[in-house]
């Protein structure tokens, strides 16, 4: 099973799902989570912007290419809004995986929920941890609940 996690990128929550489903059969992928990488991806591959608009610009159109790509790629899209920011692309990547299909997991805590209902309700699960999710995936693959 290809799985896409997005969203969040300030905790390790990658980490610990991927971690945790050591022994599933799941391929991971994810976005750039150097976030310095990301932002001057453009501008370093295709030269300098002096207005800061276009130096974004190239760097959220060669992301969108990885993101794009890997969503397409997966059978499920995990989606985590963290605490801290406002994940806008990651609103985008849950939207983007409904729109096509995709078997959608949104992770965030309880003070997000209202926030979030419409893309709640575009997901197939919504969960608050990692475990969550890596229990979700053992359910799918194995059809085992957890001990």
């Amino acid at each position: 099973m290809k799985v896409y996690l997005s969203g969040e990128i300030h905790t390790d929550w990658r980490d610990q799902i991927v971690e945790g489903a050591k022994g599933l059969d799941v391929e991971f992928s994810s976005p750039v989570t150097d976030h310095a990488a990301s932002d001057d991806c453009g501008v370093t591959i295709m030269g300098a912007e002096d207005n800061k608009f276009w130096h974004d610009h190239k760097g959220a159109k060669l992301n969108a290419i990885r993101t794009r790509t890997a969503i397409e790629a997966a059978d499920v899209v995990v989606v985590r809004f963290g605490e801290k920011y406002k994940q806008w692309n990651a609103a985008f990547d849950a939207g983007y995986a409904a729109a096509l299909g995709k078997a959608l997991i949104v992770m965030h805590g309880a003070d997000h929920q209202h926030a979030l209902k419409e893309v709640d309700a575009a997901a197939l699960a919504v969960t608050e941890t990692p475990e969550q999710v890596v229990q979700i995936l053992a359910y799918v693959l194995k059809g085992e609940l957890p001990a």
